[in-house]
Parts: structure tokens; C-alpha cells; sequence
């Protein structure tokens, strides 16, 4: 079951003025995902306000009330991209004489104009948002409707105040890139922040409010390291064949699964730099493969620049297979080292490299990591933020990441704090 967070103010708080803002990564993908619903009725009598992605419909993004009767607010643009993270402000105040004035939502710092289905709520009517009914984070209701299937970062609800996203938001001056800040004003009665420090309370309030959530089915993985100003890869689920479609994922699209599936890396390998990752083989039978496909040829079936470690101990470099190393099965982790500076791949099986540490010669610019599952494999890729429970737990060089298995020297995570530096 899918991790949220619920609540239940003990008293109402302002249901006509409020602001919500977050950080959501969107890797998810099929069903429509819930990232926050407050009160109660779901009918056109209801007033339960939703903040929902709408998967089905390429990953717009929709606000209503009263299922739509009494306020709906959905973008024409999707959001597509799984590798990046979105700041959300959504600020509501019905007291207002202007209807566009009563609600306004920020993506990246900018006001949404663009609609694809617009009603403004009447002048001052009082939504389920902040009403001292269910409250949830993550879920649509308690039983597991709708979950939200991706990562969120530093939710900030006001109470009482409309604001704009420059409360908690900025653009880095450097690299023009939108980024959090520390919201400094008041927060109202029922306001908090959560900032998910802890990870034995996610749920923790820390705006002074004490505004503490219910953390449910938060299981291994349910933090991670993966932050608005680090963000490390995951599989792309928009990433496809065209014969097969596309494989199944879970886990914050950090888990594939499927049979005659592929899954790659939403980050490619840049032109330069040497960069590490694992992947944990966790269901199968038949032949799988763990490694790496050149950028231009990933959605066909062509021989050029890929290299695979099968789990038989064969490597493939698109013109046949030939023994290599050891054959791996399901609990294996199977790391990659791509030397991009180099032009050299070694692949471990456990943390022992294969084929007595002789590095591949391969060039491996601008390639994705990959695994493709043939008799229904299943694999848990960690690219510096673990999909799976971690024993020792070991940093790249920079000190991001954490890896099972030690990083060889010199070799980094693929996350943008490292493409900064060795992209």
C-alpha cells in the first residue's frame, strides 16, 4: 500500500484563504494520483477539495471541488517530465469580488494562465480544505483511492493568507533555475511545514504549530535522498519499445517489472565523468540483462553502442554474446561503472568485478542505464537514492549518494549536483 500522511484539525480553520505549496516529483504514470484532499463528499453535494494529477490524461494537472460543480481548475500543459521536480503554489481566497483573483496556481514560480477546464469557486464559499474533517496527503480517501506514487518535498499549507510563490520559491541567480527558499511569515492556526527530516515521524510539523500528521504505510524507502536541490535519476516511464510498451513501475519509479520490458535510466550518461549505479534483481526467470543503451537507439531493437551483462554471465555488445562473468539471479545486486572519460565499463556482481576487473572497452557517452526483463524479472535500480534496504551504506566521492556496495574511486552518482560538476 501506498505511504500518506492524514489528519484531523480539531477545530476548522479558514476554508476561503488559504496557500499550499510543495515540491512533487511525478514518477508515477497509469492511474490518477492524489497529492492532497481535504473534507468530506465526493458528489456534486460534497465540498472535499482535490489536488490531483490526472495520469489518463498525460499528466495534467487539476484542482476542484464539489467534483468540479462548485470550483475546477485544469492545466492545458502536461507535465512530463519524470526526472524533474515541480513546485506547486496553490492560493485560494473566495472573499475576493474578482473570480480570477479567488484562486491562482504556481508552477516553477509562474502563474498558470493556461486552462483547459476553468470554474472559480463563488465569492466567499468555504471549501473542505482545512475544515476539521479528513485530511490527507497522498490519498483521495483512507482506503488506498487514488495514492500518489512519487516523492514530496518541504509542504508548506498558510492559514488565513493568500500568497504568491515567491513566499517560497526563487530563481537561482547562477543557473536561472527555480528553487526553494524558507518561507518566513505566519502560518495561521492550522498552518505547518513538512519537511519530511525525520524518518521515524515524516509526519513532523516543524513550523512551531505542532501541526503533526499520521504517517501510514511508510515502509523501507519511504524517505529518501533524492531532494528539489539534488535530484538523482530514476527509470523513465515514458521511455518505451514500440512492440512491447511500456514496463511497470513502482517504488517512485525505482522498481520495473514485465516480461520482453525495458526500463531506462531518466538521466543519461553526460560526455564526460565516470558514473556508478545498482540494480537488484528481486523476481524472474528466462534471460535479463543489466547495462547500457546508447541514447539514439533505445526504442528499437539495433546493435549499436549497448552493453549488457546477462544473468547467464554472457556479455552482450550488440554483436553477439561472450562469456564474461559470473551468473547472477534474483537477490543479486549487479553494479555498473561507466568511465565515460575512458570509454570503459565494468560491471560487479555483489561488489566483486566481473571478469577478474578487466574493464569493457565501450564508449558510453550519452547513454541511458538500462535493464530489459525477459520471463517476468523485476529490478530495484539505485542511482544513489535506494529502492531497496541498504546494509552498509556507502557515498560517491562528492559524499551523494548511498550505494550497498563501496563506489570505486573517482566514480559519482548521477544526480544533477554531480552533473554540475562532471557533466
Amino acid at each position: 500500500m501506498a505511504t500518506y500522511l492524514a489528519k484531523t484539525f480539531g477545530s476548522a480553520g479558514n476554508q476561503r484563504t488559504w496557500t499550499w505549496s510543495g515540491w512533487v516529483k511525478l514518477t508515477g504514470g497509469g492511474a490518477d494520483e492524489t497529492i492532497f484532499s481535504g473534507g468530506i463528499g465526493l458528489g456534486a453535494s460534497g465540498n472535499r477539495t482535490v489536488f490531483r494529477i490526472l495520469s489518463g490524461e498525460a499528466e495534467k494537472v487539476m484542482v476542484f471541488s464539489g467534483n468540479t460543480s462548485q470550483f475546477a481548475f485544469k492545466t492545458s500543459a502536461s507535465l512530463r517530465d519524470k526526472s524533474a521536480w515541480y513546485h506547486f503554489v496553490l492560493a485560494m481566497d473566495t472573499t475576493q469580488a474578482t473570480a480570477s483573483n479567488r484562486f491562482k496556481m504556481y508552477i516553477n514560480g509562474s502563474q498558470v494562465t493556461d486552462t483547459a477546464q476553468l470554474t472559480y469557486p463563488s465569492q466567499n464559499l468555504e471549501l473542505g480544505m482545512n475544515n476539521n474533517e479528513q485530511q490527507y496527503i497522498g490519498l483521495l480517501t483512507s482506503d488506498n483511492n487514488l495514492p500518489f506514487n512519487g516523492y514530496m518535498a518541504d509542504v508548506y499549507f498558510i492559514d488565513g493568507t493568500q500568497l504568491t510563490a515567491a513566499s517560497f520559491g526563487e530563481t537561482d541567480s547562477t543557473t536561472g533555475i527555480w528553487i526553494p527558499k524558507t518561507y518566513s511569515g505566519s502560518y495561521g492556526t492550522n498552518g505547518y511545514r513538512l519537511e519530511f527530516k525525520n524518518s521515524g515521524a515524516l509526519g513532523t510539523d516543524t513550523s512551531g504549530n505542532s501541526n503533526t500528521w499520521t504517517v501510514n504505510n511508510a515502509g523501507t524507502g519511504a524517505q529518501v535522498v533524492d531532494t528539489p536541490s539534488n535530484v538523482f535519476s530514476t527509470f523513465n516511464p515514458l521511455i518505451e519499445r514500440p512492440l512491447e510498451g511500456p514496463a511497470t513501475f513502482a517504488q517512485g519509479a525505482l522498481q520495473a517489472s514485465g516480461t520482453s520490458k525495458m526500463a531506462f535510466s531518466s538521466i543519461a550518461l553526460p560526455s564526460s565523468g565516470k558514473w556508478y549505479a545498482e540494480f537488484k534483481a528481486t523476481a524472474g526467470t528466462s534471460i535479463a540483462y543489466v547495462g547500457l543503451r546508447d541514447v539514439d537507439d533505445f526504442t528499437v531493437d539495433g546493435n549499436s553502442n549497448r552493453l549488457f551483462y546477462r544473468n547467464d554471465g554472457q556479455k552482450d555488445t550488440g554483436s553477439g554474446e561472450s562469456s564474461y562473468g559470473n551468473s547472477w539471479t534474483t537477490n543479486d545486486i549487479i553494479s555498473i561503472a561507466a568511465n565515460v572519460d575512458d570509454s570503459e565499463v565494468t560491471f560487479y556482481k555483489n561488489g566483486t568485478a566481473q571478469d577478474g576487473g578487466t574493464a569493457i572497452s565501450q564508449n558510453c557517452a550519452n547513454q541511458y542505464f538500462f535493464v530489459a526483463t525477459g520471463g517476468g524479472w523485476s529490478f530495484q535500480a539505485n542511482f544513489g537514492n535506494p529502492s531497496f534496504s541498504i546494509s552498509s551504506g556507502n557515498a560517491d566521492a562528492n559524499g551523494y549518494g548511498n550505494f550497498e556496495y563501496a563506489v570505486p574511486s573517482g566514480y559519482y552518482a548521477l544526480c544533477t549536483e554531480n552533473l554540475n560538476t562532471y557533466g
